[in-house]
Order: C-alpha cells, then structure tokens, then sequence
C-alpha cells in the first residue's frame, strides 16, 4: 500500500504553471486590486489542480466517527454527549456544523468507522464499521495490524468514490482527541502534554488525570515508531479510515480541508507513506484548544479562519469553505485568452 501511494500522490510543484497562475493574478490587480492572502490560496488551488481555471464540483464534509475503548479511563468529550449522540444530532441537522454545510450547499456524510452502537439507516449515515470500538490503548493494542490496514483500505474506497474534488474532514468521538494526540506525539517526538493543554483555565485535576492516562499507553507501547503500528497502538478506527482517503483524494489532485486533531493525526499519517499528500491540504479549526495549535504547528500552517469557536470539528471547515471557493473564482473569473499558453507549462513536475 506504501510505495503503491507514494507513487500516486505526486507534488504540486510546478514552477511554469505557478508563474503564469501570478502572471493571470497580476493581470487582475491592474483592472481590481489585489486581494491579499486569497491570491497565494488561488495559486495553491490552481497548483492542485494544475489548471490556469481551477473549479470544484461536488464539495463534501466528511465526518468520520468513531469509540475508543481508553475511554473508559474516565475520558469524557468536551460536550459531554456519547459518540453516538453526536452522530445523531448530526443526521438530525441539530448541530451548526450542520445548518453551515446544509448552507454553502456542502454534502455531509457520517462514517461510522467503529462506534460502539449501531444507528439504524440513514441517508447520510456511511457503515464502514472496522470493530465496536477499538481496545484499551493503556492496556493492549489499541487495534490490530489487520484492523488498522483493513481501516485504511475502506478509506481508500470512499475516496475513489467521491463525486467531487474537495473533501473537508473531520473526526469525532469520546477519546478521539487523546488518540490522535498519542499518534501525534509518537510521530514527532512532540510531549503529548503540549496536545492535551486546551488553555491556561483548563482544570488541573482534568489535566492530571489525562497524562496519567495517556504517559501508561506510551509507555505500554514505548518501541512502537512505524506509523502503522503508532496507528494499530493508540487508534482510532476514524483516523484509520481517514488517512485511506487522504491518500486516495490526493492522488486524484482534490483539494482536503483539515479540521480537528484526529484529522491532523490522520494527515500525519498519511504523509508518512506519501509525503505530497500535504501539498493538497487546508487546515480549519472549530475550537480554540491549544493542543491544536501545538498540531497545526507540527506542519508549519495555521487556520484558514480564526473565529474563537468551540463547536463540532468540521464547523471551521464549513466556514472556511466559501473563502477557498472565492479564492478559486479568482482565477476561474479571469476573462481572457489563454490559448497561448504551451502545454508543457502545465505539466506537473515529478
């Protein structure tokens, strides 16, 4: 599966084709402006795509859901529902997250990658599910080897299923924050504490009691280094399933909007067995916890909005969306005559 999807995922570098993206782009500030930080996002997108005339079809939120069993450590989410409550609030367009993508006209799919219950039929609702939950990490494995490529692998099915050419994604569960934090921290040699601290009011005793927690499964799997035995270790299935669509969007050239810890876990992941993959990546933020810019700062990017929420991951995606779009339109807009452009300025290099 490595060297199959190193070899696909191929850069976004393209001198030629970046300097007549600048070329169209200046061209357009003579006759409006310049539109700041949109135009360098209008090149990356242009890039993706490599196209002079980026567009999307299709746009969709995936939200990928999954249990993990070190919550039973006493792990509890920041909103205090169970994973499946989530969920369903989700199908039930009861969450921002959701009136957000149902506004910009984003179509939202649930992967239920392992969670402990069973919804019935839904629409929106994607079973993919690898194992009621994934095990202990304090205590054994959080998955197995099996587990983990099996979860990749149905991520790599719904990426080559996908209509369209942008993804935002996001991941969701009780425990999946100190999942990915683990996966996280093994990967790059980050403390896990620097992932957990969500803000200097954050409850000392809370705080206290997650690093007792996560420093015994670290230590539980302290030789573990390849990344997917870091994934088999700390999980979790939804993290599995979203590095498989990672890849598999990359090397179609689709745009990923990046939302959340355990999506960053999985993208990290993922770059580990093709590095290009983060040439196609957006980052988003839903909630101002600290461990995320800790993460975010492991690929040297920020978020594309910075609004002060503590909502859903996913929801800053949302957001962020028409920004991007707009970005796009910068290019697609351009009322001119390319046809004295060479091909082989647009093709990729590599």
């Amino acid at each position: 599966m490595a060297s199959s999807n190193r070899s696909l995922v191929t850069p976004t570098t393209n001198p030629a084709l970046e300097a007549a993206l600048r070329e169209k782009l200046q061209r357009r500030n003579e006759v409006g402006g310049s539109l700041g930080e949109l135009e360098p996002l209008a090149i990356r997108i242009g890039l993706m795509q490599n196209s002079l005339r980026p567009q999307f079809t299709h746009p969709q939120l995936l939200v990928f859901a999954g249990d993990h069993g070190i919550a039973v450590d006493g792990i509890r989410d920041a909103h205090g529902r169970a994973t499946h409550e989530t969920v369903r609030m989700l199908l039930r367009n009861e969450l921002p997250v959701t009136a957000f993508a149902l506004t910009q006209q984003l179509e939202l799919t649930v992967v239920d990658c392992g969670m402990a219950e069973s919804l019935p039929p839904h629409e929106h609702l994607l079973v993919r599910k690898i194992a009621h939950a994934t095990r202990n990490s304090r205590v054994a494995l959080a998955m197995s080897l099996e587990q983990a490529h099996a979860g990749m692998r149905a991520g790599m099915e719904i990426g080559d299923k996908l209509r369209g050419n942008c993804t935002l994604i996001a991941g969701v569960g009780v425990g999946a924050h100190e999942s990915a934090a683990m996966v996280l921290s093994r990967m790059t040699d980050t403390p896990v504490r620097d992932l957990m601290v969500s803000g200097p009011h954050m409850d000392k005793d809370e705080l206290a009691h997650l690093m007792m927690v996560l420093q015994a499964a670290l230590s539980r799997h302290r030789e573990v280094v390849d990344p997917i035995e870091v994934l088999a270790a700390f999980g979790g299935f939804e993290v599995a399933v979203m590095v498989g669509v990672m890849l598999m969007a990359a090397s179609k050239r689709h745009l990923l909007m990046v939302d959340g810890i355990p999506a960053c876990a999985a993208l990290m992941l993922a770059a580990r067995i093709a590095q290009p993959v983060t040439d196609y990546c957006m980052f988003c933020r839903s909630h101002g916890h600290l461990g995320l810019d800790q993460a975010l700062n492991l690929f040297h990017a920020s978020a594309l909005l910075e609004l002060g929420m503590e909502s859903t991951d996913g929801t800053g995606a949302t957001l962020a969306w028409p920004m991007v779009r707009s970005a796009a339109a910068l290019l697609a807009d351009v009322a001119e005559d390319e046809g004295e452009l060479n091909d082989h300025r647009l093709k990729p290099v590599g």
